[in-house]
């Protein structure tokens, strides 16, 4: 299964189209995960053109946003649990507040955005996974997505480019 994984896409503040490079992988995903941060359902509804959208609404997505999406879900892919969250709060870091989101839950990744920093880790036996930003990079050199491929295991890549 691939999934094309997003975030802090900020559309259409940021970007009034999708970049070409994230174009390219988007026909051939069974996914697509948005991890908050979209601005629009305009977004929405272009993506889902493509394959079937999971997301959760971020701290900049107001109710039309938070009308089709919830704050957090957790979803399976190929028998694995994954648990999405955008990963906004306050008085502790991002990361924190993304694992801290899920309490006891047995994950076998999380999927986070906010910082627009990409970010591939682990916290015990639970993936940690920001695809960073294909519209507003921020501190980072590059734009990025990500692109995760899960069979029997889960393999998941950064997808950088200017």
């Amino acid at each position: 299964m691939k999934i094309v994984v997003l975030s802090d896409t900020h559309m259409p503040k940021k970007a009034k189209q999708l970049p070409d490079r994230l174009i390219e992988e988007l026909p051939s995903a069974d996914l697509i995960i948005h991890a908050g941060d979209w601005q629009t359902p305009d977004l929405y509804e272009e993506l889902r053109a493509y394959a079937p959208v999971k997301g959760v609404y971020g701290n900049v997505d107001g109710e039309d946003i938070q009308a089709i999406f919830p704050f957090k879900q957790i979803i399976e892919a190929e028998g694995k649990r994954i648990g999405l969250v955008h990963g906004h709060g306050e008085k502790k870091t991002t990361e924190k507040r993304v694992v801290e989101a899920f309490g006891e839950e047995e994950l076998d990744l999380i999927i986070f955005g906010h910082s627009h920093l990409p970010l591939l880790r682990f916290v015990k036996k639970t993936m940690l996974f920001n695809p960073g930003s294909v519209t507003d990079k921020r501190r980072s050199p590059n734009y990025s997505f990500g692109i995760l491929t899960i069979d029997t295991n889960i393999r998941a890549e950064h997808i950088f480019f200017t």
